[in-house]
């Protein structure tokens, strides 16, 4: 899926995505709670590069725990964008919230930022290299020794437990009120538009980007998060 065809899918669901899906959010959650307290030894008033924002669900968790802090969202789509505005002047973090729509090669350069958060995004990127420039990129925009969280769908997709472990998958994600026809689209989108690929190869092309070895803290079915630290001296 090429990024006019991500930005358009993100731009129809944007003003419902959250009520969709919703009574999923224990994965959403246990994601947020634990990476609280892999950032709570950070700055005060430390500054978060939110990227892939979506409607700012993580940035709420995080502005809500660390009053002082200050975040930069990148999202390409626009209707996304407008969602995570509105709900970061709603639930009154807005002032600390800088928004860009579109990617982080066009973000203007600033200062260094001390930790980033990069959730279920790089998946959509098929290429291994473009992958890992993804994250590359990711670490020339953080302070060295800057923590990044990321998570993304991965398994083995060879291995025999796979076909077990997608059909409890996309049994979950029927409880999104998600019609047959969508979970079979959904099925459909992890063969071509989505790169699942075995954890240790995640971990490989994050590693390869400028980062220490990724510390794996949270799985529920195929989701996997990690964090890691920029290296002192980069890529």
């Amino acid at each position: 899926m090429n990024r006019h065809q991500l930005e358009s899918t993100f731009d129809q669901q944007a003003g419902t995505y959250d009520q969709q899906w919703a009574k999923l959010a224990p994965f959403r959650d246990g994601i947020h709670l634990l990476m609280v307290s892999i950032f709570s030894r950070l700055p005060h008033n430390a500054r978060m590069l939110c990227v892939g924002a979506g409607t700012g669900a993580e940035i709420q968790s995080l502005a809500e725990r660390f009053p002082a802090w200050t975040f930069v969202a990148v999202e390409p789509s626009p209707g996304m964008v407008e969602v995570a505005r509105l709900r970061a002047e709603e639930n009154g973090f807005g002032s600390r919230c800088t928004f860009h729509t579109g990617y982080l090669e066009s973000l203007p350069a600033g200062e260094p930022f001390d930790c980033a958060t990069s959730l279920l995004v790089s998946q959509f990127l098929l290429d291994p290299d473009e992958r890992a420039d993804f994250f590359r990129s990711i670490a020339g925009r953080l302070k060295p020794g800057g923590i990044l969280v990321t998570s993304d769908l991965a398994s083995d997709t060879d291995a025999p437990h796979y076909a077990g472990l997608l059909e409890v998958w996309l049994r979950t994600m029927s409880a999104a009120d998600l019609t047959a026809e969508r979970i079979q689209q959904m099925r459909s989108a992890y063969n071509r538009d989505v790169a699942i690929v075995p954890t240790r190869s995640v971990e490989a092309i994050i590693a390869s980007a400028g980062f220490g070895p990724p510390v794996q803290f949270y799985q529920a079915g195929l989701i996997h998060a990690w964090y890691c630290q920029r290296l002192q001296g980069g890529t």
